[in-house]
């Protein structure tokens, strides 16, 4: 069976501004599928982004049920991840799906998980996906050593990751919410 290898998506907030970027890369196997997907979106009228790292077909599926969510929860963005996170642990049909979900609104950064982990980044900034890491490390950096903005900073994290990672390319997708 050919394996999914997956994308990078990191946020970033910095100066009451918060940024989320990804890759556009989608590979099956060794072979690259597309190179400029939308992997990131505004939901609940542009007042909470989201991007996802995983399967396609399941990261639409959880963009769906989370915009839903949010509905029903008063776009309460800490509210409406956590509900998710409850339901896609316990349904037994999206307990299979494989993506993870970074999402933000003006004040709340949250990593959602089918494990069930919604998790606030201690420093600013969360990255997921195979060029996570990679992109983690120069997103400190940068916020640390550097007057860039938090869209810069997502941008040039994405870059260092597609220069190092061979599932992330520099198909750079990146949604700011600003103050």
């Amino acid at each position: 069976m050919m394996e999914w290898h997956h994308t990078t998506v990191v946020a970033v907030r910095r100066d009451g501004t918060v940024a989320i970027g990804s890759d556009g890369q989608v590979t099956l196997g060794t072979t690259v599928l597309k190179h400029g997907a939308a992997k990131v979106r505004p939901l609940a009228g542009g007042k909470v982004l989201a991007g996802f790292a995983g399967s396609v077909a399941d990261a639409l599926a959880l963009f769906t049920r989370f915009e839903a969510k949010l509905e029903a929860y008063g776009h309460n963005l800490e509210r409406a991840a956590v509900e998710l996170a409850r339901d896609w642990r316990t349904d037994r049909a999206l307990r299979h799906l494989e993506a993870m979900l970074v999402t933000a609104d003006r004040s709340t950064t949250l990593l959602v998980s089918g494990t069930g982990e919604v998790l606030s980044p201690d420093d600013d900034v969360v990255a997921v996906g195979s060029g996570g890491p990679c992109a983690l490390a120069a997103a400190r950096a940068l916020l640390k050593h550097t007057p860039l903005g938090a869209a810069e900073i997502v941008r040039e994290a994405l870059a260092a990751a597609a220069a190092i990672d061979i599932y992330t390319n520099d198909h750079i997708t990146v949604e700011e919410l600003g103050p």
